[in-house]
Parts: C-alpha cells; structure tokens; sequence
C-alpha cells in the first residue's frame, strides 16, 4: 500500500529515531512547512527524508544570470534534474515535525535563496501566497524525529514541493539480532574509545545505550563516522539482524583504521544530520 507524501531532499541519511534540526529558507521548503502547520498539533506533521545520489541540497543562486532566468529555488525540483527520481536514493525515511517556528527579525541566508526578512516582509500587508510568489516571507526552524522507513516509488514536481509514492516499510528483526546487537554494542564502545583517544578528549561517563536490536542499530548507523552511501546501505538493509551484522564489520574496521591515524581533522563535520536550507 503506497500513499502521498511531501520529500525533503538532504545531503544525509535519517534514520528512524534520530532528531533532525532544519534551517528552512527556501522557497519550496517554506511552502512544505506553511501546509504542515495547516495540520493539527495532535496530529503528526509528516514529510518523507531522502538522501541525494546525484544533485544539490539547495538550488543554485541566479546571480549574474539574466532578468529572464527561472528565479532561484522556485522550482520544486531545482537542483534535481529532468529525473528527480534518479537523483534520490531509494529507501528514506519518514520525519515528524513536531517543532515548526517562524522566524523572525534579519535574513538567516541569501536574499537569491529566498531568506526570510527581506524588504517589506514585516509590513504584515502582503498574504503568504503574494510573499511566495515575490519570494519574499518567513523562514523557519524544524524539529523533526525520525519515525519509520519507506520505499519511494515515484516522484511528482507539479506543485509548490516535492511530492513522493512512498511505501512504509516494517522493520523485521531477523535473525540473531539480540546476540549482534550485545556485540555491537561492546564494538561501538571500543569504537568510542578510540575516538576519543584520537580527538585527545575523554569519553563521557555514565552513558546508556538502549538495548533493543533496531534502536541500537539505528543508534549506531547515526552515531558513527561514514559516508553517505554507506550510512544509505545501513538504512535500507532488510532487516534489523543484517544491519548490525554489516555494523559490527565496520565498527571493527574503522576502530583500527582510527588506532593507526595521528589525528582527525573535522570529524564532526560529518556527523551532524543538519541542512543550511
């Protein structure tokens, strides 16, 4: 059974149970959020999180281009080619908004993006369709979770946003998943260790870790140091036991990698599951 759902593309993966804090200035995203605060509190403010294969989390600027140029981040599709479809990865991952706030006072980005706050935007006069067709009106500031995991099936770019033919997808346990999950449990601890050794920084005392299989599973695909396309194939993997067993391989191997390297510049960088939209 498949339904409708908005997508927000991103240059990362979310994975069920993970928070997400988004920075919303363009003008397709700010549409996206107007409708889902049409939506009930009570009830769940849902859009679908995709991660880009090939293409651009933000549209490119118009500057320098001619009067006669498709205005910047207009396009529900900007940044995505003639294919949308071909740009995302498969597998993504439902959101939960369940904080959207305007924001208000000065741009928190490029007038060319579509930034919140620019000339006549607090006259309180012009409605919101006349601020989107102007490319003008507010921003906003996400708090969303990660809830569960689907297929998409097809793309649709002929309204403000991208839409998706989603299929949720349940999460199987698999085989085994108790006994791997204890034993990436004790990997991602000698992970953090040597982490931390790395960065010259200690390991926080005290911490919990859940002990359910797929929590720990997604858990560790967020909180560990990898790709893109790697953190992908975690997220769509068939079940819950072939995850952690996939997990455990890498845990062992980035643990050594990490021993025989003098530092890690940036590593935070790719942690981080936040866009500059």
């Amino acid at each position: 059974m498949t339904t409708a759902l908005p997508l927000f593309p991103l240059n990362s993966v979310l994975f069920p149970g993970l928070v997400l804090p988004l920075n919303i200035f363009e003008q397709r995203y700010r549409a996206l959020m107007r409708d889902l605060l049409k939506i009930p509190e009570d009830t769940p403010r849902r859009f679908g999180v995709v991660a880009i294969r090939d293409g651009r989390e933000t549209a490119q600027t118009s500057t320098g281009l001619p009067e006669s140029a498709h205005p910047a981040g207009t396009g529900p599709a900007a940044g995505f080619g003639a294919d949308p479809m071909a740009s995302f990865y498969s597998v993504g991952c439902i959101a939960d908004a369940s904080t959207i706030r305007e924001r208000t006072g000065a741009a928190g980005g490029p007038a060319a993006s579509g930034a919140s706050g620019g000339a006549g935007a607090d006259t309180g006069e012009a409605s919101p369709e006349e601020d989107e067709a102007a490319g003008d009106g507010p921003g906003y500031e996400v708090l969303a979770t990660g809830t569960t995991r689907f297929r998409l099936h097809s793309v649709d770019a002929g309204g403000p946003y991208l839409m998706g033919e989603v299929e949720e997808l349940p999460e199987e346990e698999g085989d085994g998943a108790g006994a791997l999950a204890s034993g990436v449990l004790r990997a991602f601890r000698g992970y953090q260790k040597r982490l931390a050794s790395a960065r010259e920084r200690t390991l926080a005392a005290g911490q919990e870790l859940p002990d359910d299989p797929s929590v720990v599973s997604y858990l560790v695909a967020a909180a560990t140091i990898l790709d893109t396309p790697t953190k992908q194939r975690l997220l769509q993997a068939p079940d819950t036991a072939t995850r952690l067993a996939d997990e455990l391989k890498i845990l062992r191997r980035e643990t050594a990698v990490i021993g025989k390297l003098p530092s890690l510049p940036a590593a935070d960088l790719t942690r981080d599951p936040t866009s500059p939209n």
